[in-house]
């Protein structure tokens, strides 16, 4: 187990409860986004499990130029701020620029680094001088020995809130797999490792101008992770994945979660 990372009232890492970070990849709109932070909320709170809210207000790495990518950074972050307000979430989402960092850190608990981006040095320092947490994503081509180095160039700057998301590895075109071995191997950086279920799952550009996506094997992994000592579990989810404007593919259905979390808490048990 990694040492301990508090956010707000979340303990992550060592003998904590599972964390989960869930909500959908993109901000669509603010109704189907306040109706998946409501839904998880309860969810939440029924199953007594640690919850971080999540959705992007830009997504800059899309597969096509034509694809949706969000409201843009102020729509966006004022729907995540109304989030935050009315229901007391903690809140994650990722930037993808530096003038984008101080707006963002205004609003957000938590900063993401994408994983394309978990090499830019001045990016992740500038993230890292804001002092709030930072959730670097393991790039897809990335060993996971290699992700000590993002993380000593945060630590760097004194900030010590950091968590380690991996998200699969590039394994030939159009695919990715996980080696669980990755888990253990990140925390011995000192840090909480979370993992991503539902872009594990994804099949990169597998749809021609999108990605592609198996999200009936992101339950599998999710469990496979939880076992493996993971801190936590990161899922892309929404109403009806299909009709979702980005990632629909790899995303869980919401009527889907209570049962997969109840098992992943429930593994969590046994593992600490």
């Amino acid at each position: 187990m990694a040492s301990t990372v508090n956010i707000g009232k979340i303990s992550i890492g060592d003998n904590h409860p599972l964390v989960i970070i869930a909500g959908p990849c993109v901000i669509e709109n603010k109704d189907i986004t306040l109706q998946i932070a409501y839904y998880l909320k309860e969810l939440s709170e029924q199953l007594d499990i640690p919850l971080i809210f999540k959705a992007s207000y830009d997504k800059a790495n899309r597969t096509s130029l034509s694809s949706f990518r969000g409201p843009g950074l102020l729509n966006g972050l004022n729907i995540l701020k109304q989030i935050k307000k009315e229901l007391g979430l903690t809140i994650l989402s990722d930037v993808h620029s530096i003038n984008e960092i101080d707006k963002a850190a205004d609003i957000l608990d938590i900063i993401q680094i994408p994983a394309f981006l978990c090499r830019q040095t001045d990016f992740i320092l500038e993230i890292a001088k804001t002092g709030k947490p930072v959730n670097i994503k393991k790039g897809q081509f990335l060993a996971p020995w290699d992700i000590i180095n993002v993380v000593e160039k945060i630590a760097s700057t004194g900030n010590k809130k950091i968590l380690i998301t991996e998200r699969g590895t590039t394994f030939g075109y159009n695919n990715l797999v996980v080696d669980f071995r990755g888990i253990e191997i990140m925390q011995g950086s000192g840090y909480p490792v979370i993992f991503d279920a539902t872009h594990s799952i994804q099949l990169p550009g597998g749809a021609g101008k999108s990605s592609g996506g198996e999200r009936k094997f992101a339950p599998i992994l999710a469990k496979a992770a939880v076992a493996a000592g993971a801190d936590g579990i990161f899922m892309e989810v929404h109403p009806d994945p299909d009709k979702a404007l980005c990632d629909g593919p790899n995303s869980l259905v919401l009527d889907s979660l209570y049962d997969l979390i109840k098992r992943l808490k429930a593994i969590r048990q046994v593992v600490i």
